[in-house]
């Protein structure tokens, strides 16, 4: 550990197949100014959780400039950028308000050289938009559902598709449904068997049991 409190964890992509990513929030410029550098000094790759705009700007401009930021799901990659995959992961949403979860799981792949079907907006309020684009997901191995409100995307889109089905239920929503435990329960109380569901907002977790599915598939 060092002054800024700092132990990073070199050692997980040899042990479960991915790198540590780094979690932002809570944690000062200073330390992820130490992070960053760590990064460069070892040429490193790094993935960037929850990296909001303020932290961003904050940061030493050469540490900055070495990061490939987004903003909608304000996430940050550092290091050689790896080209993706054709995609076996799709990742759906039910309203584009679930959009910056989507994308943070979107971008986990990504760094991880998985290419990933975007199909958004496709609630059950308007499902014909959902069997537009069961033709493009029937071949994903993994379809990643990221819903708030009721959550009820995620029991549809089970019943329908083949593949692994990862709930992703998000903190969209209001009265009963906000926060997201709606949704969350929604998911883990489906009919729909075989569905396996991650935390509420928890796009990155939703890439990496994704990841885990297609490395044991190959196993």
């Amino acid at each position: 550990m060092d002054e800024h409190g700092i132990r990073l964890d070199l050692a997980r992509a040899a042990r479960v197949g991915f790198d540590e990513a780094i979690y932002c929030a809570g944690k000062s410029v200073a330390q992820l100014d130490a992070i960053v550098a760590q990064a460069l000094a070892t040429k490193a790759r790094r993935f960037y959780t929850r990296l909001d705009e303020a932290r961003l700007a904050a940061l030493a401009p050469h540490h900055r400039d070495a990061l490939a930021w987004d903003a909608v799901s304000r996430t940050a990659m550092q290091g050689e950028l790896r080209a993706p995959a054709a995609p076996r992961v799709a990742v759906i949403s039910g309203g584009s308000s679930d959009l910056p979860v989507a994308r943070e799981a979107v971008r986990t792949l990504a760094f991880h050289g998985e290419g990933a079907l975007e199909a958004m907006d496709l609630g059950v309020a308007g499902l014909w938009r959902l069997m537009e684009r069961l033709d493009d997901l029937r071949p994903m191995r993994v379809v990643i559902v990221a819903a708030g409100m009721e959550g009820a995307l995620t029991s549809v889109v089970g019943g329908l598709l083949p593949g692994a089905i990862v709930a992703l239920p998000t903190s969209v929503g209001y009265g009963v449904a906000e926060g997201g435990r709606v949704a969350l329960h929604s998911a883990l109380a489906s009919c729909a068997p075989g569905i396996v569901t991650v935390n509420i907002d928890n796009g990155y977790g939703a890439a990496c049991a994704a990841l885990r599915v297609l490395r044991a598939a190959m196993a």
